[in-house]
Formats: structure tokens, C-alpha cells, sequence
């Protein structure tokens, strides 16, 4: 079936769709060559159609291993050459197939680069993905329907969990965690044990972890009042790791602000340079949103990373408590390995055994 994505500043690209299904959402674009599978399953794209700038997309199909979550949130996906024949030894399914059997709207053929001009040029915007002979008053249906901001609960896990091992126990708090995330401590030899977006202090603290976890997550990070709360009240108590959302949260637990980057950072080749060793790492990112450098002037915390494109915040380390944070995803292993050393550094915080 022939489509088209609507943007709200009115540009129109047409394509062809996966099925008949329409979609609506904040429309971002990612600059990875590879990874499809881990961006459609991230928690963090939840609420978003994301844009692929690398042309060729679906070559080495999809398989259960590249998983990142229980399912795929994001709204929508653009593609501009949509491979039916993938050639790859861990090859499952193809991804036309993955896309169709998780009703994952999807529209290719489509000018990506192009999308993707657009939006660095007028920044983020809303789009919807619909049927090419969609009329003007169901487009605008779905431009006037307004989102609830409650993508970290609905990405959360339901219920506690635990990942048992021998080492430190790890509390992770769950805004919409990646499993290659929980596997990387997990391999570390830390128990974990995951608790919903909502845990309170109190439960945290009761189950007298050795280190608490902040992960990674969707939307803005205000929208989470009740995390910030939980995280002041945990700054001081344990030794307190964030990534991403992680990260902003911190800041705002701290007293520092936020802000709405205007197309943001999305992609596994995005430069970081650590001010702490003047390496330059290369990094794994999804973020919309990040941490206002002004507001940490009055904070005692040190800036650790920072994005070498545009000189944002990617990193920050408290002068005298064990907290620390990155905007990036280490265990995503763009460099291959460049951040792993991020892990080390949490656990070394920790006691040793449970």
C-alpha cells in the first residue's frame, strides 16, 4: 500500500507502507549503519517514528540475541531501502516479517537523508505516517491528538525481578533499561535485582543494596517527579550510577536543569571526549534531552565527558559522594570497547561479595 509521513511543518514524503497501519509521533532520526533491531526495542524511542539515515536497512534480518526489550515501543519507522533477502548466519526472521508480526507501522522507499535535513534544520517535530489517500480531517485527527507524557511507566517493568549471581548486589531502577545494559553488570558477577520507575526510597533501601542503578529511558525527565524525589533521597546512601535519563535525573536530584536539545543524539558514532584521561571515545546515544552545564556551577560536581560535536555535557562525577553519570550507552560497544571501563569503575565503588 502506498503512504506518506506528514510533517507538522507540512513537508510531505511518500513511500510504501508495511501493512496498512498508521502512526503517530515525535519523528527523530538516527545515524547508526547498523543496530535496526536495538534501536526498534529500545524503551527509549517509545513515543517516537524514527528515521534511519543509512540507506540500506533489513540486509541481516532479525533474531532474538539483538532483543533489547520485552517488545518494541516505538511509534512508527522510516526506511529508505527495505532489504527482503537478508544474507546473516544469525538470521531469524526477516525484518519485513518482524515488522509486520509486531505491528510495527513502517514506512520505505522514503528520502531519509532528506527527512533528516529537515529536521536538523526546523529541529524535532511531530509527523504521522498514514495511507497516501488519507484525507485532510484524518490527518489532522492524529496531528491534534495530544500524547501523555507517561512513556517512562509505560516502558518500566511491571514487577520486580532478580538477576541472581554471586558478587555485589545491585538495585537497578528501571525507566526503560536495556537488557545488553543489565547483562554487562550481570557479567560483571553482580546480583540484580530491577525494580519498577515508581520504587520509593524506602524499598530501595530496604533491601540494603550494595549500589543502586539508574537507567537509561524515554521522554523528558521531568516528566518523572516521583524518580527525582526517590534519587534525592538515595544521593548520600549508596554509591549511585546513572546512564542517559540516569544521567539527567542526577542532575535534577542535585538541583541542576535540563533542556530540550533541538534534534538531539541518536546514533552509534557519536565522538565523546573524556576530560579525565583527554581520550576521545566513540559512543552509542539516544537522547532528546541534556544536562544545562549553567545550572551545575553552584553544584558540587565535576563535568567528566564531554560530546566533541556540539561541546554538551556527557558526563559528570560528584567532588565527594560515589555518584557518577554519562549521557551515553557504554554497553552498546560502538568502539567495540571503548566505555566498558564504566562498569569497572561502578563495581570498584562496591563491597566485594554480597
Amino acid at each position: 500500500m502506498k503512504g506518506k509521513l506528514i510533517l507538522e511543518d507540512g513537508s510531505v514524503f511518500y513511500g510504501t507502507l508495511v501493512g496498512d497501519s498508521t502512526a503517530v509521533g515525535e519523528v527523530v532520526f538516527n545515524t547508526g549503519m547498523t543496530g535496526y533491531q536495538e534501536i526498534l526495542t529500545d524503551p527509549s524511542y517509545c513515543g517516537q517514528i524514527v528515521a534511519l539515515t543509512y540507506p540500506l536497512i533489513g540486509n541481516y534480518g532479525v533474531a532474538e540475541l539483538f532483543q533489547q526489550s520485552r517488545k518494541s515501543f516505538v511509534r512508527g519507522f522510516i526506511i529508505s531501502e527495505l532489504c527482503e533477502e537478508p544474507s546473516n548466519y544469525q538470521c531469524e526472521n526477516t525484518l519485513i516479517q518482524y515488522l509486520t508480526e509486531n505491528k510495527i507501522p513502517c514506512i520505505y522507499g522514503v528520502d531519509t537523508r532528506a527527512i533528516t535535513r529537515r529536521i536538523r534544520s526546523n529541529g524535532t517535530m511531530k509527523g504521522v505516517i498514514v495511507p497516501e489517500d488519507a484525507s485532510e480531517e484524518v490527518v489532522k485527527k492524529y496531528f491534534d491528538l495530544v500524547p501523555v507524557m507517561k512513556e517512562v511507566q509505560e516502558v518500566t517493568t511491571p514487577e520486580v525481578y532478580v538477576m541472581e549471581n554471586s558478587g555485589p548486589h545491585i538495585v537497578v531502577m528501571d525507566f526503560g533499561i536495556k537488557r545488553n545494559i543489565l547483562n554487562s553488570l550481570h557479567n560483571l558477577g553482580c546480583k540484580l535485582t530491577v525494580l519498577p520507575a515508581d520504587a520509593t526510597s524506602e524499598e530501595i533501601l530496604k533491601l540494603n543494596p550494595d549500589g543502586i542503578f539508574l537507567s537509561n529511558g524515554p521522554g523528558d525527565p521531568k516528566d518523572v517527579p516521583y524518580a527525582i524525589e526517590t534519587i534525592k533521597e538515595l544521593i548520600g546512601k549508596k554509591p549511585i550510577f546513572g546512564i542517559c535519563l540516569g544521567h539527567q535525573l542526577i542532575a535534577l536530584a542535585l538541583g541542576a536543569d535540563t533542556y530540550k536539545m533541538k534534534f538531539g543524539h541518536r546514533g552509534s558514532n557519536q565522538p565523546v571526549k573524556n576530560l579525565l584521561t583527554g581520550r576521545v571515545h566513540i559512543t552509542s546515544q539516544n537522547h532528546g534531552y541534556a544536562v544545562e552545564e549553567s545550572s551545575l556551577k553552584n553544584i558540587d560536581v565535576s563535568i567528566t565527558h564531554r560530546s566533541v560535536n556540539d561541546n554538551t555535557v556527557e558526563g559528570m562525577r560528584h567532588k565527594e559522594l560515589p555518584v557518577f553519570s554519562v549521557q551515553y550507552h557504554p554497553e552498546a560497544s560502538p568502539g567495540p570497547d571503548d566505555n566498558t571501563y564504566l562498569f569497572d569503575e561502578f563495581t570498584a565503588l562496591l563491597p566485594k561479595g554480597v
